[in-house]
């Protein structure tokens, strides 16, 4: 099974309160589209296309030279299709990981292909729920509490088989923010496999503190 990725890296990460988009953001002198790139790589993915902001596209190709860098759209699901016009037709499967996830884990990319090797049409890493977790009003108060013991966190790569994907933003009505819900309102069943809590994602000055930590506590 040949295997490509895409990496939706277009996002301006208002929510950190940098004026460089997020993608660009750095973690122990290297940017989080560095650690992306590499980190799926590195557990065998062949072939990598990022959708970067279109006004630092020349820094982004410049930052991951072994990967294949395109405009990104105005909004995720625009940049995972213009991504997915950039992958070759032979390709079986592709995976669909968040530029901010500077840590994710070899194991969790080889567990989403071997799902999809094994027949899966759409996989998603996901972990337990630590907190409880309770409904609220439009005025915050407590409607019900959720028994969290069949809630799970996604993350990334989420992995489809090509023609999924494909149909899936095909038929996309909305912008989302999770590439398997859009499979999910087409009918079609999405496999998990167990994530891994370092694949955390960047997106508040508290996250990119924390990522910061880890980074450091890594080197030791």
């Amino acid at each position: 099974m040949r295997v490509a990725a895409i990496v939706p890296a277009a996002g301006r990460g208002e929510r950190l309160g940098h004026p460089v988009p997020k993608a660009l953001l750095q973690i122990g002198g290297q940017s989080l589209v560095e650690h992306a790139v590499a980190g799926l790589i590195r557990a065998g993915v062949e072939l990598v296309v990022v959708a970067a902001p279109a006004d630092v596209i020349d820094e982004v190709r410049r930052l991951v030279p072994q990967a294949t860098v395109v405009p990104g759209g105005s909004d995720r699901c625009a940049s995972v299709r213009l991504a997915l016009d950039a992958i070759p037709v032979d390709v079986d499967a592709v995976l669909v990981h968040d530029a901010a996830r500077p840590f994710g884990s070899d194991d969790v990319v080889q567990r989403v292909v071997a799902a999809l090797d094994s027949g899966a049409p759409a996989v998603i890493p996901v972990v337990p729920l630590v907190d409880t977790v309770k409904r609220v009003d439009g005025n915050g108060a407590v409607i019900e509490t959720i028994d969290r013991a069949t809630l799970r966190a996604v993350q990334t790569p989420q992995g489809f088989r090509r023609d999924v994907l494909a149909a899936a933003h095909a038929n996309a009505t909305a912008t989302v923010t999770d590439d398997a819900a859009l499979v999910e309102a087409m009918g079609i069943e999405v496999k998990t496999v167990d994530g891994d809590p370092r694949a955390f994602k960047v997106t508040t000055a508290w996250d990119l503190t924390v990522a910061e930590a880890l980074w450091e506590w890594g080197r030791r």
